[in-house]
């Protein structure tokens, strides 16, 4: 085999790569707010909508059962577009994602209700979130690579940051809708018809994110896999058979990022309205100004992980989620507005550092050639075990009578596996083509 470049050579100095990160992050961002979208009106639409004849309880446990409906068939999106983005490239294979999603998402702003059609809006709502899940599969990697792969490796573990904007960009323009629609119109109009005005705005935000991502070129990287010949024919299987402890790291690691956000967005929302007696506006804004503050933070991370390593600030970040998971739902007890707003901005520093180094994590655990399956797969894993976390705190919630601790129970498992996958993750060794010595790149990959 022809000794292949270091990665770094692969990408030139005149490279786009802040352009093509920030496209990254704007299509992300899309996928975001559409996701995200459905989080906020699951808490408190969804059950009245389409499934009135369940009961109060019902409605609600079926509302958050579609969430988790999504991050279940996450992981078969992963296996798709995992294959579409190893073998046909990262930019085709993310186009596809981001159109499916906001297709999917605008199709849910157009569905008839139980009042209008009986269980067939929930049969089509059903199916929309898988199809929504199934996009959510292959996006996330996709983004990565887009990002990390255009750049060089001493920045590499911040540009994997920057697609991690997306995540409160999506939920800072949700909630935003949503504060409007609840400041403009009374309850009553927006369960008739004002719900659907969300999803809607998916439709011209689609069409922002595909001539973006359409704009940008394919990544050297790939380039350089294709021109040698270094394909795998199923790269879903080359991953397991290859790299089998790294994907139960990458795993592990994901898990605070993503179930952190399915806690406080989801179902921290509905708790604090339903049993706390906070305002759902004043939960929006609360979330909004976490939101904000984590457009600061989230690059702050990057840096940082780009001078200690990705895998420390997600441990760092893990540890610190442990120590206040139990102090932050204690004083939300209190139920005052500023209470609240340091709760979100506390709660989601900490988890934040495990989020925006995530990317660059999983990066240094695989090889270029099956990287695009393994990112997507491992983090769709997360992402399902992730989805049962609302019906799980709500159902821990009822067993112990809400008592204040329970949502800091499930908080605490998941910071503890990030943190331990964090430890064994910083024990590995980066993947040769990742490292930051081009003599070392050249050297491994040439042994390989």
């Amino acid at each position: 085999m022809t000794a292949a470049a270091p990665e770094s050579a692969l990408v030139p100095e005149s490279a786009p790569t802040r352009r093509v990160a920030w496209a990254s992050m704007v299509g992300t961002s899309l996928e975001s707010f559409d996701f995200y979208l459905f989080a906020y009106f699951s808490a408190f639409f969804v059950g009245p909508l389409f499934f009135d004849p369940l009961g109060e309880f019902g409605a609600t446990s079926a509302a958050f059962l579609t969430i988790a409906l999504a991050f279940v068939v996450r992981p078969i999106g992963a296996v798709i577009f995992g294959y579409m983005g190893d073998r046909v490239g990262r930019r085709a294979t993310l186009l596809w994602t981001v159109g499916i999603m906001g297709v999917a998402t605008g199709l849910i702003g157009l569905l008839p209700t139980y009042a209008q059609a009986g269980w067939l809006g929930a049969v089509l709502l059903i199916l929309l979130r898988i199809v929504q899940g199934l996009s959510l599969g292959g996006e996330w990697g996709g983004s990565i690579l887009i990002a990390t792969e255009n750049s060089g490796p001493v920045k590499r573990a911040f540009y994997a940051a920057i697609p991690q904007l997306g995540s409160p960009v999506g939920s800072i323009l949700s909630a935003a809708v949503f504060i409007v629609l609840t400041a403009v119109l009374p309850a009553e109009q927006i369960a008739e018809w004002g719900w659907r005005i969300p999803f809607l705005l998916a439709v011209p935000l689609l069409l922002v994110s595909l001539y973006l991502r359409w704009s940008i070129s394919e990544t050297p990287v790939f380039e350089g896999v294709v021109a040698e010949g270094r394909r795998d024919r199923i790269p879903f299987v080359t991953m397991f058979a290859k790299r089998p402890g790294a994907m139960a790291i990458a795993i592990g690691a994901a898990l605070l990022g993503i179930g952190s956000y399915s806690l406080m967005n989801t179902y921290t929302v509905n708790y604090g309205v339903e049993q706390l007696g906070f305002s759902f506006q004043d939960l929006l804004v609360a979330t909004t100004i976490g939101g904000l503050l984590q457009l600061v933070t989230i690059p702050l991370f990057g840096r940082w992980a780009s001078r200690i390593g990705s895998a420390r600030v997600v441990l760092w970040g893990a540890l610190g989620t442990l120590l206040i998971a139990f102090p932050m739902y204690f004083l939300l007890q209190f139920a005052t507005f500023p209470i609240l707003v340091a709760t979100m901005i506390v709660g989601g520093i900490l988890p934040t550092m495990a989020w925006a180094a995530l990317g660059g994590l999983m990066n240094d655990l695989f090889p270029d050639r099956f990287r695009y399956s393994a990112l997507s797969f491992a983090y769709a894993l997360a992402a399902t075990i992730s989805g049962f976390v609302p019906f799980l705190t709500l159902a821990l919630g009822e067993a112990t009578d809400y008592a204040w601790w329970h949502p800091g129970v499930i908080l605490a498992i998941m910071s503890a596996v990030t943190l331990v996958s964090a430890w064994a993750a910083a024990r590995r060794p980066v993947e040769p083509e990742l490292a930051t010595d081009p003599a070392s790149a050249t050297t491994a990959t040439v042994a390989a």
